[in-house]
């Protein structure tokens, strides 16, 4: 016990008890305390291409090593212009209006500009639509900048799409924002043209704030379509973000994008907003950011991974037949990005906790997951895994899971006597 009187302890910020991130939580803690002790994990909660052996393209590589000299200066707090200009022309010919470099943001990663932008945008008290799940950056950037995040329902029976009329339910005086994943992380979810234009619309008509998170837009299987949001915005305002971390796998490059779209005198404050924020944190990494302009002009990476017989595709596949194959698990087929989002059914899920098993399948089956209700949902049935593993990884990553499943459905299935009676256990 600590002699310390209260008073004496430095005290941290109280919002914190409400922000959760367990992709690198306390299990991600648990897992190095094992790894000290020599247990081999296999580790499925981030998605890292570069640590499963993906390496950023070589064209890419190529642009930041030829460029290393004009490295050192800070640049402007919005980016090199050379990169803005790439990434306003690439989002130009997509349909995005009013793209300009001037209202492209290069920042740390996407995870900085969602904290920017949320703290450009709210006042205590303010609140933000959320998807649920969601990717828990959101929720925690909307708590942390003193907001709320309201979430709506993205409902498996549903494949994971979000209700439009539920959307414009939840909103109320002090809504700002509502947020999209597309595709989602974790669900594996893309929206079609259809869902979008009833929530651009629902948007419009409150006067929200279209936050939109297309990192993974061109990570799509089999006949899946990405729709981009900010054309079918138009001049209603949007904030668009990407980066080079997934589609071009890049992470530890720490370089993303977000482009304003919508009519200059409706962003107009906004937009200034990003600037002094941006400004006040001097600039992004600039090395990286010699690469956006070989990116989003320089040939396609990632199709190849995504369709039958690529990697991406393939360990895809396995997840998708380990689950069909299992008595304890279901799959709403992800579409896209980089995750699968099963669902633990049957005996096996009487009375189940998805973080207790987690820590339990690591423990004993040497296999790292993210419990499902890490990304904030009612439910506490699911988990994700990333699909950046060889195939055959995965397939036995798959049977470890299933045979702790077992296990357990064994173990809440067992008679117990009572008083001449029985009864199966709880």
């Amino acid at each position: 016990m600590s002699s310390l009187p209260p008073s004496a302890k430095l005290a941290t910020r109280e919002r914190l008890s409400e922000v959760r991130y367990e992709i690198r939580g306390e299990l991600a803690r648990r897992a190095r305390e094992l790894e000290a002790q020599g247990r081999k994990l296999i580790k499925l909660n981030i998605g890292n291409p570069g640590a499963f052996g993906f390496r950023a393209p070589a064209h890419l590589q190529k642009a930041i090593i030829g460029d290393i000299d004009h490295t050192d200066p800070y640049t402007h707090q919005q980016g090199l212009p050379a990169a803005r200009e790439a990434v306003a022309a690439a989002y130009a010919a997509r349909g995005t209006p009013h793209a300009h470099p001037d209202r492209v943001f290069i920042g740390n990663g996407v995870s900085e500009l969602i904290d920017l932008s949320l703290r450009a945008l709210l006042n205590p008290g303010d609140e933000v639509l959320v998807p649920s799940p969601d990717y828990p950056l959101w929720s925690a950037a909307t708590i942390l900048n003193d907001g709320r995040p309201v979430y709506y329902r993205c409902d498996p029976d549903n494949d994971f799409l979000p209700d439009p009329n539920e959307i414009e339910q939840l909103v109320s005086s002090r809504t700002r924002a509502i947020v999209l994943i597309n595709p989602n992380n974790p669900t594996g979810a893309t929206y079609p043209r259809e869902l979008l234009e009833r929530i651009v619309a629902i948007a419009a008509k409150h006067h929200l704030l279209l936050m939109v998170d297309e990192i993974y837009d061109q990570v799509l299987y089999d006949d899946a379509k990405f729709e981009p949001v900010a054309p079918l915005a138009g001049d209603h305002p949007c904030i668009t973000f990407s980066g080079l971390s997934k589609v071009h796998r890049a992470c530890g490059w720490r370089v993303g994008w977000s482009v304003l779209s919508g009519d200059i005198e409706r962003v107009r404050e906004f937009l200034h907003a990003m600037d002094l924020l941006s400004a006040l944190r001097l600039c992004a990494n600039v090395p990286g950011q010699y690469a956006v302009a070989a990116a989003v002009n320089g040939p396609d990476t990632i199709s190849a991974l995504c369709a039958p017989g690529g990697r991406l595709y393939e360990t895809r596949r396995a997840v998708i037949d380990a689950c069909e194959a299992s008595d304890h698990l279901e799959l709403v087929r992800p579409a896209g990005a980089l995750y699968a989002f099963p669902a633990v059914v049957g005996d096996a899920a009487r009375g189940f906790d998805d973080h207790a098993f987690a820590l339990e399948l690591m423990e004993s089956e040497g296999v790292l997951v993210v419990p499902g209700s890490s990304f904030n949902v009612p439910y506490r049935h699911h988990f994700r895994v990333t699909l950046l593993p060889e195939a055959a990884v995965m397939r036995d990553v798959f049977a470890r899971i299933d045979r702790a499943l077992a296990r357990r459905a064994e173990a809440v299935t067992k008679v117990v006597p009572i008083k001449g009676r029985s009864r199966p256990a709880a």
